[in-house]
């Protein structure tokens, strides 16, 4: 848990250093049938964007993918952006998202990948990082 804290730390302060990186935090959950979802956008240590979704009947997949489609998409239009570092804790949606298969999650999936091909084709170098921040870290803080 220390190294991953760690790793964590590191994380921010290479994206306070360099403009060029942008974080992508998110998080859902569920309670009552409500789904409550949100993510901010850093750079810089600055909060670029912050947006909080409400939305009733859907499962936390559903939920959880349009998050993440959300946070990309609104990040892939800010200029010279390198890299992307998604945080969450959802990281099992995450498989769904380079799933070529047929599945539910389709449509979310084709939007991701259309915003990644505009970035990635602005510059073959950009790259994104998905990264896992488990509740269980949360747990022993």
């Amino acid at each position: 848990m220390k190294s991953h804290l760690w790793s964590l730390g590191n994380i921010f302060e290479e994206s306070s250093l360099n403009p060029k990186i942008v974080l992508i935090i998110a998080n859902t959950s569920i309670k009552n049938n409500v789904t409550a979802s949100i993510f901010y956008i850093l750079s810089s240590q600055s909060i670029l964007k912050k947006t909080i979704y409400h939305v009733i009947n859907v499962t936390s997949t559903e939920a959880e993918m349009f998050l993440i489609r959300c946070g990309i998409n609104q990040a892939v239009d800010f200029s010279n952006i390198k890299r992307i570092i998604v945080i969450t804790n959802i990281m099992h949606t995450i498989r769904h998202i380079f799933d070529l298969s047929t599945h539910t999650y389709q449509l979310q999936s084709i939007a991701i990948s259309l915003d990644l091909r505009i970035f990635f084709n602005k510059n073959t170098n950009n790259s994104i990082i998905f990264w896992n921040y488990p509740s269980s870290i949360l747990m022993g803080l």
